[in-house]
């Protein structure tokens, strides 16, 4: 028998499926990103807020605890009183529970925006992950279609912001009482048609995908796909088809009008949704926002169970390449509408609400495809190396270190082994520092402290032919008086910045 002791196993460093480390690169994007997105809002009027990750599960509309685990899209736990928690879905069901819960505290209308992590308890795949980032803004108390107005120009505003030029981008408009008045005026009107109506929607969702054929054949008796597997159809005859095809077929609202007028005409929610829509298009026209920017588009359908009013959706229209190399439309980076119902379920009266959600990951994407982001720089930390560790050594170093950082540059002393003085140097070339600080014993005694040009002999200045021009340009390596320290690195910062303007206007 062994009684050796068994070597403890190594843990294995995984990363749970459908979530993603973010680099230092990513994340200075997406500060860069949502620093104009808030200045847009800000712009606007509009406040921030911030909820929890966790709400209690019921909180979160349709998600609902079933007998044992409330798993069905949501992760969620059990706190020590039994109640069943879950990691917020969205960011819309928290800010409806904050307005209910302090409701006579807050001033209505409640314009406010926030940002933050989402989770989504289903299978991750190709570009579609577990956890992902919104920004959203909402208005609360806002009954009149001026604020859902307000809301598609704003989104406008902001993609603008971003860099996304007029042209490569579109707010489209729908309303669900005119789409609830089709259905209504084809026979698919009360609470026996729900299936149904149900399934109209989600065959409306597929027109991007599948265009107008496919879709009739998901309105009528089902699809089937290449692989050959098939999708049952709404059931609805030809007719039927028909009248829902014409509708999101409207290419120019404008000439489409009192056509859908007429098809909705009797029903109890159509004709006001019409009516909806063409104040929405006399405002953002009056304010300025043609079709180019805010177009009523009849084929926006969101939030099959959610909204109550107008729809509106950002598409922007560019092609990008995809991982086949595929030049493909990019097509929605977030979108939103009315939802009049939501707060209204915990308060027993009515409070009108809309607002939108920005994709901060999908739209991040869409502007890296723009070279509209990482255009600010980063400058890599200037390095204090380290020639001797005793108390005083350290002690200058780390004064030099902070003198740097109070003159408002960015600065690190070297933390690793400083007894391999030649790692250090590898170490700021890896980092890509701009200017190495070093100070041994005989430095020390004088009181002075070389100062090491790292760009040296990288010929960033088109007007720099050799490197015996360049060495003539600039000193690479200089000894100067500690007092003169912070000085001197800021005159070789601002020389290498000039270097690479003079590179950039050069390309």
């Amino acid at each position: 028998m062994n009684d050796k002791q068994k070597k403890p196993q190594k843990l294995k460093a995984r990363l749970p499926r459908g979530f993603v480390d973010r680099s230092a690169v990513d994340i200075r994007a997406v500060n860069e990103m949502t620093a104009k997105i808030r200045e847009v809002y800000e712009h606007y009027g509009f406040d921030p807020v911030e909820t929890p990750l966790f709400e209690y599960t019921d909180a979160l509309g349709k998600f609902l605890p079933d007998s044992d685990r409330p798993n069905e899209g949501v992760f969620s736990l059990q706190d020590d009183d039994e109640q069943w928690m879950s990691l917020r879905y969205d960011l819309t069901a928290p800010l409806a529970r904050h307005v209910a819960e302090n409701f006579n505290e807050i001033q209505l209308p409640y314009r406010t925006y926030r940002a933050g992590y989402v989770f989504r308890n289903e299978k991750p795949g190709p570009g579609r992950f577990r956890q992902f980032m919104q920004f959203d803004a909402d208005t609360v108390g806002a009954p009149g279609v001026q604020a859902d107005a307000e809301m598609c120009m704003m989104m406008a505003d902001t993609l603008e912001a971003l860099g996304i030029k007029r042209g490569d981008f579109v707010i489209r408009v729908n309303n669900r009482k005119v789409l609830d008045g089709v259905l209504e005026a084809i026979g698919l009107g009360g609470d026996d048609k729900a299936g149904q109506r149900l399934n109209v929607l989600r065959a409306i969702d597929k027109l991007d995908k599948f265009g107008p054929e496919g879709v009739a054949l998901l309105l009528g008796p089902g699809r089937k796909d290449e692989s050959g597997d098939f999708t049952k159809g709404a059931g609805l005859d030809q007719g039927q088809i028909d009248k829902v095809l014409f509708f999101v077929g409207i290419k120019d609202y404008a000439e489409s009008a009192s056509r859908l007028a007429e098809l909705v005409a009797g029903t109890s929610k159509g004709a006001e949704g019409v009516e909806e829509l063409n104040f929405i298009g006399a405002l953002v026209t009056s304010a300025g926002y043609g079709s180019d920017r805010i177009k009523i588009d009849p084929s926006v359908v969101r939030g099959l169970e959610y909204y109550t009013g107008p729809v509106y959706e950002a598409e922007l229209l560019f092609d990008v390449t995809n991982e086949k190399g595929e030049k493909v439309v990019f097509g929605s980076v977030g979108g939103g509408g009315r939802y009049d119902g939501l707060v209204s379920r915990f308060m027993g009266q009515p409070v009108p609400a809309t607002g939108f959600s920005i994709g901060v990951s999908r739209l991040m994407t869409a502007l890296k495809n723009l070279g509209k982001l990482g255009a600010s720089e980063v400058i890599e930390p200037v390095l204090v190396t380290v020639m001797d560790g005793d108390v005083e050594a350290m002690g200058r170093y780390q004064k030099m270190t902070q003198e740097l950082r109070a003159a408002g540059i960015r600065a690190e002393m070297f933390q690793g082994n400083w007894k391999k003085f030649g790692n250090q140097l590898k170490y700021a070339d890896r980092r890509g520092c701009p200017v190495a600080i070093i100070q041994g014993g005989d430095e020390r005694a004088t009181g002075v402290v070389q100062i090491k040009d790292l760009i040296e002999g990288k010929r960033l200045s088109g007007e720099i032919e050799d490197n015996a021009s360049w060495r003539e340009a600039r000193v690479a390596q200089e000894t100067v008086p500690e007092a003169d320290l912070v000085a001197k690195v800021k005159e070789i910062l601002a020389a290498q910045a000039e270097d690479r303007k003079r590179a950039g206007n050069a390309q």
